[in-house]
């Protein structure tokens, strides 16, 4: 299939158009022609030298990540960090990055978030911070567990779910969990509005020590870690072009960018 970039990028950013994305961020394609014929494209969730290096090995010559691997501006390209050593390699190796970030946090129903909620087993979704121009966009979900759960349980549930290797959290209130708020990646922003929705506990990441405190025992905050809490956005990309392209050269990255362990 003679497929340019561009076609691939038209189905991501018709679930997630890029005027979503926040000023702050650096979404769209960051390295590469979008005229380009694509030859297989690789899904993850940080581009960096080793995921490259995998799209090389498996003839990819487009790599989807959620995170953008350019967020501020750079000054110059000598591969004095991992950075621009990686887009020098995407470079050298005609590899096209392209990244699909808070654009595809703040969508509802095919986003970061929904995704997350499908995992917890969340019904009635809604967004958490709704835009005011835009009401089925926003930041956040909240939604409602098939039945309540006691608290150690679901805490237990979450970490299964992420397959994290702890969870953080605020102390149990001897209450079960029903409502649910959860926000991908670096979500403490939101705990008033998890707050203001009357939800059991908001399960997000990035979570600051004096950030625990402002739950005030209203909910329980967990946090499950950044990688974590996002890791299922690349079958969700995966899904989204593979609905359109069925029989083209799609993989799931084999790299885990992790860059946090635990002892």
């Amino acid at each position: 299939m003679n497929i340019p970039i561009k076609n691939i990028l038209d189905v991501l950013e018709t679930v997630a158009p890029p005027q979503l994305q926040e000023s702050y961020d650096n979404a769209g394609l960051i390295v590469g022609n979008p005229d380009t014929p694509v030859s297989g494209v690789l899904f993850c969730l940080d581009s960096t030298e080793a995921v490259v290096e995998e799209a090389r090995q498996k003839g990819c010559n487009l790599v989807v990540a959620h995170h953008p691997i350019v967020f501020r501006g750079l000054k110059r390209l000598n591969g004095a960090s991992y950075v621009e050593r990686t887009v020098m390699q995407a470079i050298r190796c005609d590899i096209a990055l392209y990244a699909i970030h808070t654009n595809l946090d703040n969508v509802h129903r095919l986003g970061v978030n929904a995704a997350i909620a499908a995992k917890l087993g969340l019904s009635d979704t809604r967004i958490l911070a709704p835009r005011s121009a835009m009401p089925d966009t926003g930041a956040g979900l909240v939604g409602i567990l098939t039945a309540p759960m006691d608290e150690h349980a679901f805490l237990q549930h979450v970490k299964r779910i992420f397959q994290a290797a702890c969870v953080r959290h605020t102390a149990l209130r001897n209450r079960p969990v029903h409502r649910v708020a959860v926000c991908g990646g670096s979500g403490s922003f939101l705990l008033p509005e998890a707050l203001r929705a009357g939800a059991d506990a908001f399960v997000t990441a990035d979570c600051k020590y004096h950030e625990f405190f402002d739950a005030e025992g209203r909910l329980i905050l967990a946090d499950v870690g950044h990688f974590e809490s996002e890791q299922y956005t690349i079958e969700l990309l995966f899904g989204i072009v593979r609905e359109k392209f069925p029989n083209f050269a799609l993989h799931l990255t084999e790299v885990r960018t992790n860059p946090v362990f635990y002892l």
